[in-house]
């Protein structure tokens, strides 16, 4: 805890050092089931809020959770733009160490990887939120997606080298996160982990609005991995809100299954469903698809149809071979790259120097991350051009309410009190009290709609007159 607060402080801006996380607006124990939690939730004190909490002038939140730095990128309109932002985190945590290690002194050092399992049992999560349309019965949801989250791993695994929490023995797997997942739907992310999350925390209009919370994610080094994962999953859950999957490819033991996917390093081997017969991952995935080209494809966008292109040439390389992927997928060029090394030195994978390389993979550090080496030598494929993740660290994205609060962060951080997702309050130098604005719709707050408005004022106190005139 006192090497995370350390590196989250180390970044803080000091002009921005009193900006509060506002916790009010949060409900970590609402289930989408329909009922509460009787777990207790502590929010921090103010002065614990204000040491822990860094809210970022690119519109994320950057914090101290249990015994880790989290980064969390602002909200954003697509998968491409997603990507950017994901590897503006990597840059902020890298530039957070450093400045650590300057204060600690020449003879410390601070590694910092992006993965999910420390090797000792414990596992701590890459979570994607995707908002979704309320109206939509949250048993559809898990009827719907609990197939896919299961065999996607498939292209979004991040591979591991060994097994972990009495799980069966493996000495190479595609995900990082299947041995930790021990029920199908549930409220927690740390005890019993389930593959569907029930949290009911939508941070808008929780009307019109539900946030998503998917905890079965691997963390992604592979630009293209974290492409493909966070646009197939947006598709198939704009395809369970048309109502087209239903329970159509539900699985006999979705547990079972995660678990046995991600030991099959050929992808052949069948998992059973629900309602009889067996398919591989590679099938459960090529049918979701299908179901995508068919109702999706004449109306996507450019980046939609690109994923759906990106989809369908992995699985017939999957299909294949899947270590044709070894600059595509991040758990096939990792076991490229261990296998390279273990061939080299005439090593086994039981080999302590093995389960080095699979850390050193996700070394957020670019002179040390195994990743970033085989980046500098052109061997993976990348999404972004050069340069843009660093205007990602600076820039919040203009097409979501992170606008806002970005630019809000930049103008008036001296006259901002606190902020959450779905609110900024504002300290006016005009009147003693707080006055709040709610950004209940994270399709607004956009570049188009408030940046002639932010442009013009110059101060807190005018924008508050100028939102006060405009709802008389």
């Amino acid at each position: 805890v006192t090497a995370s607060t350390l590196v989250v402080n180390s970044y803080r801006d000091r002009e921005r050092n009193k900006v509060l996380w506002d916790y009010d607006q949060e409900s970590p124990t609402s289930d989408a089931r329909g009922f509460t939690s009787d777990e207790t939730v502590q929010n921090p004190d103010e002065e614990s809020n204000r040491v822990i909490n860094d809210i970022l002038i690119n519109g994320g939140r950057y914090y101290v959770d249990h015994a880790h730095p989290e980064y969390c990128t602002p909200e954003c309109m697509n998968a491409r733009e997603l990507v950017k932002y994901d590897k503006a985190g990597e840059i902020i945590l890298n530039i957070s160490r450093q400045i650590s290690e300057e204060v600690l002194g020449k003879e410390s050092r601070i590694i910092i990887h992006k993965n999910n399992s420390d090797h000792k049992g414990h596992s701590y999560g890459c979570h994607e939120n995707y908002l979704m349309d309320r109206s939509v019965d949250f048993q559809e949801i898990v009827d719907g997606l609990t197939p896919f989250l299961v065999t996607r791993q498939i292209f979004t695994g991040s591979g591991k080298v060994g097994y972990e929490n009495g799980s069966d023995p493996a000495r190479y797997q595609i995900s990082q996160r299947a041995d930790f997942f021990e029920s199908e739907v549930g409220l927690s992310t740390m005890v019993d982990r389930p593959i569907i999350n029930t949290r009911d925390e939508p941070h808008a209009d929780e009307k019109r609005f539900r946030r998503l919370h998917v905890i079965v994610g691997d963390a992604n080094m592979s630009e293209f991995t974290t492409y493909l994962k966070l646009g197939t999953t947006a598709l198939v859950l704009t395809l369970i809100e048309m109502g087209v999957i239903k329970d159509r490819f539900k699985l006999l033991n979705p547990v079972k299954a995660i678990k046995s996917v991600s030991r099959d390093l050929l992808c052949k081997n069948r998992i059973s469903l629900l309602k009889g017969g067996e398919w591989t991952p590679i099938q459960v995935q090529r049918e979701y698809l299908n179901l995508a080209v068919k109702h999706l494809f004449p109306t996507a966008d450019p980046i939609g149809r690109d994923i759906l292109e990106k989809w369908e040439f992995v699985l017939d390389k999957l299909e294949e071979d899947p270590m044709q992927l070894d600059r595509h997928i991040d758990w096939v060029i990792k076991k490229r790259l261990i296998e390279a090394y273990m061939t080299k030195f005439k090593l086994d994978w039981s080999d302590h120097r093995v389960l080095m390389l699979d850390l050193q993979y996700h070394d957020v550090n670019p002179e040390k991350g195994l990743y970033y080496r085989l980046v500098k030598n052109g061997q993976v494929e990348r999404v972004l051009d050069p340069g843009e993740a660093f205007t990602a660290v600076t820039d919040p994205p203009e097409s979501t309410r992170a606008y806002f609060r970005g630019t809000c962060l930049k103008k008036y951080s001296q006259q901002i009190h606190s902020v959450s997702w779905n609110s900024m309050v504002f300290e006016l130098n005009s009147s003693s009290a707080l006055n709040k604005i709610y950004m209940q719709d994270p399709c607004r707050g956009t570049k188009e709609l408030v940046g002639e408005i932010l442009d013009g004022c110059k101060t807190a106190d005018e924008l508050i007159k100028f939102f006060d005139e405009l709802s008389k």
